[in-house]
């Protein structure tokens, strides 16, 4: 470059900054990007940062009272089941010293 070229970065100094906090406790001055409020490191950029309406917190209601009564009835069941196939097994087994 010459010595007599001016530089124009007005543009460049006007536009709006990002403004995320960074790790060293200050404000990021990197330029945000073109119709959002972050640079592209900081969620900017096309893709990234959380799905729109907090898709995130939805819950699974594994943990719903209804849920967990459910779970508690199919392990009685199980167990009562176990015990009967335990009996039916202790029946069908021929003493000691009898032959069938």
């Amino acid at each position: 470059m010459s010595a007599d070229h001016i530089r124009n970065t007005s543009a460049m100094s006007a536009s709006p900054r990002c403004g995320a906090g960074t790790r060293g406790g200050l404000a990021c001055r990197a330029p945000a990007v073109r119709g959002k409020r972050r640079c592209r490191m900081h969620g900017g950029a096309a893709g990234s940062g959380a799905p729109r309406r907090n898709r995130n917190a939805r819950k699974h209601g594994a943990f719903t009272r209804e849920r967990i009564a459910e779970r508690r009835a199919i392990r009685t069941l199980l167990g009562e089941a176990e015990k009967l196939l335990a009996e039916l097994a202790s029946d069908s087994l021929p003493a000691k010293g009898q032959s069938s």
